[in-house]
Parts: structure tokens; sequence; C-alpha cells
């Protein structure tokens, strides 16, 4: 952050902020007399503060907390992101950036500490048809400097910095390969893509999966082609996976679901006291997979366009919605560059579902702690207390489907179905601690190139043939025991799940999962991260549970089929 060691240089700065609001003149933002009072008034305190305050004031920093605390007040989701911050979001939501096509990661010389000093990166895999596959980068390869200087030591976040850059220039990678071969890579950056759909497979011969991570400007075109592989490997229904999907860019989530919907339906509409945001979308006729059941999959950090997605194919009872109640985020912003590159990111209207429902949690302006304690207790009595959830809403925020099933309103999409697996307390503990992933890394790192020798090239087959035997079952609590503390006890009355000591007889129950992770985050090293969904998903109750559900998504589906008379489409 720079330091404005003149004086006259703060009150030129905040006429430049008050002049330059959001782009237009002042005299278009000014509505009317006491609306210029204000300005006024937030002039003559900046002058005063600049002039009478005991110690130098810097003016970047107090315009900067000025303005988020006047966003503040609005609502939980406006809010300030300075140049340097929102060059990474627009990154995230272009679906791309410049570099050398590498997925890579970053121990750190001791495990289990975040204090700890980082070790040398990773290559994991290089990502098809980027620069580095192509020159012939390989997976287990170490990064040992980056245009001579070295790197050993870096973070990942400071690795991506100097790996990064404008498409079509160039940068000298320096490897250390297995046996201590040192390699020098000229690579030229291109365009590479920021995936959102992060998995996708054939779960049987006729059901398809797909993961969606995020939506960004490329997510509906990552769709349609996965899309189309599926249906040529013969899929006949779909399982839309948008756990812990934030949301991102409305547009591509509309797009999506209008695949899903024949034409003329409602899938959003927005609505604002400013007319230019009221906004209504609708779907068209020629959608990909119009008829065919399918089921989405969300929980209570699947937010904003997931709920357009869910909501929208809940309404229209064309998808069977599974899982947990969703965030509830119903508000739509849009960024207003400010002059110097930061943004105001700026709720300028609500979206509502085609049956009318406002997704958007009730909310106090300016009060942001209330707000996330209110809706955290609400998504807990859904999860926990569904039937009192249910009764304690208002017959004002019950809604319809088009085939008359009753949905609710009032904050986030409640599933069709409710699934709460009761997750096993060492299950817990292994999860909080990531010991089943640091375990699997250090296990394919201490015998890196036989592992690889076995199984490049074969991950249908290490699906299925990769056992974890008994040996490696008495290595892997060996390794929670000594890097996290955690401890197998056959004494009942020993147990004591918050000091990390679990029966032993849970963890032998709890087997067949313990495995599974063991041999999915295995696969992570071996294949990278889309690797791991096809295996994890075998033992994901959540999934599992929605594969039992078929004959009612099928029910949704056949309102659909060609030849049934149309039923009541939403409007506004």
């Amino acid at each position: 952050m720079k330091h404005f060691k003149k004086r006259y240089i703060l009150p030129a700065l905040l006429l430049l902020v008050l002049g330059t609001v959001l782009g237009m003149q002042i005299d278009a933002v000014i509505s009317s007399t006491d609306t210029y009072e204000q300005l006024r008034k937030l002039e003559e305190a900046f002058l005063i503060i600049n002039q009478r305050y005991v110690d130098e004031v810097e003016a970047e920093k107090i315009t900067e907390e000025a303005i988020v605390s006047m966003l503040a007040e609005l609502d939980p989701h406006s809010s300030y992101i300075s140049a340097e911050e929102i060059a990474q979001i627009q990154e995230s939501y272009r679906g791309s950036f410049g570099g050398i096509g590498i997925w890579f990661e970053v121990p750190r010389l001791e495990d289990g500490g975040d204090d700890a000093p980082y070790d040398t990166a990773r290559v994991i895999s290089t990502i098809a048809g980027g620069p580095s596959e192509a020159a012939g980068v390989m997976g287990g390869d170490r990064i040992v400097a980056v245009d001579g200087k070295p790197v050993i030591g870096f973070s990942d976040r400071e690795i991506q910095n100097v790996l990064k850059g404008p498409i079509g220039t160039r940068v000298t990678m320096t490897v250390e390969r297995f046996g201590g071969k040192k390699i020098d890579f000229e690579l030229t950056r291109d365009r590479i893509p920021i995936y959102s759909v992060t998995s996708s497979y054939m779960v049987d011969d006729k059901t398809g999966y797909m993961r969606i991570d995020r939506f960004a400007v490329t997510t509906y075109d990552e769709f349609v082609e996965h899309l189309k592989e599926l249906n040529q490997q013969g899929m006949e229904r779909l399982v839309i996976d948008l756990r812990d999907n934030g949301g991102g860019v409305m547009q591509s989530a509309v797009k999506i679901v209008d695949e899903l919907l024949d034409g003329g339906r409602t899938i959003v509409y927005t609505k604002s006291r400013n007319a230019q945001y009221n906004a209504i979308e609708r779907s068209r006729d020629g959608g990909m997979f119009e008829h065919a059941p399918v089921i989405v999959l969300v929980n209570e950090s699947s937010a904003s366009a997931s709920e357009i997605v869910a909501g929208a194919l809940q309404d229209h009872d064309r998808a069977l919605i599974v899982g947990r109640r969703t965030f509830g985020k119903g508000l739509v912003q849009n960024q207003f560059p400010l002059a110097d590159g930061s943004v105001l990111q700026m709720t300028v209207s609500r979206y509502y579902t085609p049956s009318g429902r406002l997704i958007q949690t009730p909310y106090k302006n300016g009060d942001l702690e209330d707000y996330y304690e209110q809706k955290y207790a609400s998504l807990n009595q859904a999860r926990l207390n569904l039937n009192d959830y249910i009764e304690s809403i208002p017959d004002s925020m019950k809604f319809q489907t088009d085939h008359g099933r009753t949905v609710f309103g009032g904050g986030g999409i409640l599933p069709d179905y409710i699934v709460n697996p009761e997750i096993p307390e060492v299950v817990r503990g292994i999860t909080r601690k990531g010991t089943a992933f640091r375990y699997a890394r250090q296990w394919f790192l201490s015998d890196e190139q036989a592992i690889r020798d076995a199984w490049n090239g074969r991950e249908a087959d290490f699906r299925t043939a990769f056992v974890v035997d008994e040996a490696m079952w008495q290595d892997f609590w060996a390794f929670a025991e000594a890097e996290d503390g955690i401890t197998l006890t056959d004494d009942a009355d020993a147990v004591d799940p918050e000091a990390f000591v679990f029966a032993r007889s849970s963890a032998e129950a709890e087997r067949a999962t313990f495995e599974t992770m063991l041999k999915a985050y295995i696969a992570r090293q071996i294949y990278g991260s889309e690797a791991v969904p096809p295996i994890i998903n075998t033992i994901d109750p959540v999934f599992q549970e929605a594969l039992q559900l078929w004959d009612r998504a099928e029910a949704l589906a056949e309102y659909h089929r060609p030849g049934r008379a149309s039923s009541n489409r939403s409007s506004y």
C-alpha cells in the first residue's frame, strides 16, 4: 500500500472519489439536497482529519476504510475490493490465466505445522495441451529454479507469481528429476484454463456424474463439453454435484439450466429499485438434456448461482434436489470500478426463483455478525430438527412448483430429500487433522518412481486393483499417532474425541472408509485431483443415498417427456 506524504493529496483524492463515483459525474449521482449535504459532510470530515489529526495520515488507508464502512451498512455481500485483489478475482471468473500449465504442491518441511518452512515445489501433473506437457515436464519433477533464481522454500503463492505472466512471454523452469538430474525447460506462457467442472465420469453404464466447483465465464462451455462426452458413453441419467459451490457468474448458471429445460420457462428473475437491473431469464427450446432424470446435490455451502440452478430445477419439477439446505445468498452484485483500479462490488438487485421465492436469508443492515449467527442457527435447525423447521415457516414463505409440490422460501433451497449423515467421531477426527491426505502423500513420496512406473496410465485399473494392505493400515495409524497425536485405545473409559482418543473398534468399523480415503488421495498424487471423486464417491453417504432415489427423479422427468400436456409455467 502506498503512503501519501503530501497533505494536499488527501482533499484532491477525496474530490476525485466524490467526483467520479462509479465512473459517473457527481451531478448524475446526487438525487437530492440531502445527498449533496451528506457528501459535503464527508468531505469536511476528511479535511479536518487531514489538517488537525495529531499524526500524519495515510490518504489511501483512510479512504478505503471509509468505503468499507459505508458498504458494511448496506448488506452482508456488498464489499470493497482493492486493485490488487480484483485482478485475482477476475482471473478466477474468466476461467483462464497466462501460465505454463502444471498442477503443483508445496509441502512443508515438517508435517503438521502451519509455521513449518516450505519444502521444494513438486509437479503433480501437467495440464493437457499446455506448454509444460508439450515440453516434457513430468509429474514428480521438483521445481528448483525459475529464470535462474532458486525457488526452494517458496510458498505456493510465490511459485505462482513467478510462473504466471502475460501470454506469449517466456520463462525458464529448472526441475530436478528422479536421481538428482536437473533439466531446464524453456517454456512460452499460454492461456491456461481454470476448470470449474472438476470431475465428470460414468458411475455405471447409464449414470453420469458431473461436479461443478464454481460458475465462471467458461463453465457453460465446459458443462456442454462434458455432457456430450457422457451422452456418447450412453448416459441416461445425470447427477450434478453443486456441493460447496459458492456461485459466481449468474449467466453461466442460467445457460446450464437452459440445457435441462424445454423452452419458455422462467429460470430466474431479478428485482431492483433501479429498472435497469430488473430482468427475467427464460429457457429456449433445444436443450441437450431436457427429458432424462436429473439429481442435484447441494449443501450449506452451495450459494448464489448454485441456488439459481437448484431453485429453477426444483420449481419446474425438473430435478430432484438432494442433500442439505443451501446457504441462502439471493443478492446480485455488480462491479463498479473506481479511478485507481479498485472496485465497489455492490448489490444492485435481488433474485427470485420461478415460483417467486426470494432465496436471500433475512439480514439487518450493518450487522454482519448477527447475519451469520442467524444463518447458521437456521441451517442447523433445518439439519437437525427438520420437522420443527418446516412447521416454523409461515404460509407466506410456502410456494408451489409447476405440478403442485410445496417448496419453501425464507433463505436457501430446502432439498426435496434431506441427507444428514452421522459422521463417526474417529472419521471426523482424522478429517479435521488432514491425516489421511498427508499420510497418502508421504507414502507416495517414499517410493514415487516405483509407484508411477506401476500405475501411470492405468487409472481405471488403480480404482479396482489398488489395495491398502495390513502393513499399510498399521503404518497409517502409527503415522496418525506420531504426527497428529491421534490415539486408538481398547479402554472404553479412555475414549475422548476432543483429545483425539478413539476406540480401536470404531477405527476398525470404519476401515473401509479410511482405506478408500487413502486410495483416493494416492490417486490424486498419481493422476491429479480429478481422480479423487470417482473413488471417494463410493463412500460418500449423500452421493450413495442419491443413487437410491432414481425412481423419484424419474417421476419428475416424466413431466417433461414429449407428448405430455404442458404444465403451468411460471412467469414474472
